[in-house]
């Protein structure tokens, strides 16, 4: 006999309730975090001392409402199983970051962004309504009716303002494959000037442009890849085995093409971490052999960073070939399309990175507070993850980026190292809108300050 089916909605509740038990069990002296085992941000953080709280019952998809293009989430369900649960009906997200292990909760508070961002924008502004768990100890449903204000500022806030407990979110359909057309660049000029027609007419060489990002491998090598999603079956590509999925981008000139199932486009940079599984040798065709498959994977080679970082293998390394250590340089800018060009010039000629990830955003709606970039303008998410040799000061490199993406009238995110004072933070991150919302919904600091989360806790 096969056992009874969940009550989903009930196992939520109950979920629910562990959490707010949680929560009353740590003393009101003690700051409150999540009791978490996974993580996709590289903020350096000092030993926690917090009580962790208990989220073991929000992994679930809820409910999918195929009709509406609807979905019932727990904060801390992950994409890949949020992603399983809409397929089967031809549904997805409206965006759906890169990687596997991001939860929904993590997307929305502290932003994500993939190749449907050029139309639909940011994961927040799919979201209908939420759940969130407030400092104060109290569920409350935040959505463009009730709770406005937390509902604005809860993106970009990293926690700061309270947990995602459950999400209702937009859905779109889909087709069962995507159709690839990667288009080679020798300039940058003309590289952003491609990214910016195809994001505002949607179409290119008469096909519907449903995707769309890019890679720069120097100033005189970069790509556009175009997917455009179809019903037509046929042979697809398979790059969760020794083929990489970044390579298979590059040729000499032109365009050449590519096809994926849905879900295999969706995951085409987790088996690999975007590039950065080379780090681990996992891309060395003999190693890649005795790899397992399923460690094939950005949750994984997370684990091994990790671990890396405990014991500062990497600087053990570095020291015993007679060199100093290294300075982890791991950010996602946004940049006005205007500049896009000319940032990619200076960083190219100042930053010892390649490969570098760009992604086209344009906001759907209105501006949001903690993070405010204008509605209808075309932004480029660029995306550089690697080490640069060590300066003579604390983040020399990382630093002079964020001035950098300031003089470009950018942004940065938040999910890695940042070195803001306390004034050019308030500037960028919100100031008296997340400190008037951080009144109301946490009156006695229960959780961290956004600016100590973010800056000061390195």
């Amino acid at each position: 006999m096969s056992p009874p089916a969940i009550d989903l909605r009930t196992a939520h509740a109950a979920g629910v309730e562990r959490l707010l038990d949680s929560y009353r069990a740590v003393p009101p002296s003690a700051s409150v975090r999540l009791a978490k085992r996974t993580s996709n941000l590289f903020r350096s953080r000092a030993q926690a001392h917090a009580v962790g709280l208990d989220v073991s019952g929000l992994t679930r998809v809820i409910a999918v409402d195929p009709t509406a293009r609807t979905a019932d989430v727990g904060g801390m369900c992950t994409y890949e199983d949020l992603v399983a649960a809409t397929l089967p009906h031809g549904l997805t997200p409206l965006v759906v970051p890169q990687l596997k292990t991001i939860t929904l909760g993590g997307a929305v508070t502290g932003l994500g962004i993939e190749s449907t961002s050029f139309r639909n924008g940011l994961p927040h502004e799919s979201v209908l309504e939420l759940d969130i768990l407030t400092g104060a100890g109290e569920v409350v449903t935040a959505s463009p009716v009730e709770h406005e204000d937390l509902y604005r500022a809860f993106p970009n806030s990293y926690g700061t303002l309270g947990y995602a407990v459950r999400l209702c979110i937009e859905l779109e359909p889909v087709h069962p494959f995507v159709a690839l057309r990667h288009l080679r660049f020798h300039s940058l000029t003309d590289l952003v000037a491609a990214i910016d027609r195809l994001t505002v007419t949607g179409a290119g060489d008469g096909e519907r442009v449903d995707y769309l990002d890019g890679v720069v491998f120097s100033a005189d090598e970069s790509y556009l890849t175009v997917g455009t999603q179809t019903t037509t079956s046929g042979p697809v590509s398979d790059y969760t085995g020794q083929q990489i999925y970044f390579r298979s981008i590059r040729h000499d000139d032109g365009i050449t093409h590519d096809r994926l199932t849905i879900h295999d486009y969706l995951w085409r940079w987790d088996t690999d971490w975007f590039w950065c599984s080379e780090a681990f040798g996992a891309q060395r065709p003999w190693i890649r052999r005795l790899w397992p498959q399923t460690f094939r994977r950005s949750s994984f080679y997370w684990k091994l960073m990790r671990f890396e970082r405990r014991f500062r293998i990497g600087d053990r390394i570095e020291r015993l070939r007679g060199r100093p250590p290294r300075e982890r340089v791991v950010q996602d800018v946004e940049v006005p399309i205007e500049g896009c060009a000319d940032f990619l010039d200076w960083f190219l000629a100042t930053v010892p990175i390649a490969p570098i990830w760009l992604c086209p955003l344009r906001l759907q709606g209105d501006s949001w507070p903690l993070y405010p970039m204008a509605p209808q303008q075309t932004y480029v998410n660029i995306g550089f993850w690697s080490t640069v040799p060590l300066g003579s000061s604390d983040g020399e490199t990382n630093r002079l980026i964020e001035r950098t993406v300031s003089n470009f009238h950018g942004h940065k995110s938040l999910y890695s190292e940042s070195y803001y004072s306390s004034e050019e933070f308030d500037e960028l991150y919100g100031g008296e809108t997340y400190r008037t919302v951080k009144r109301r919904y946490d009156p006695d600091s229960r959780l961290l300050d956004l600016f100590a989360k973010a800056v000061q806790r390195r």
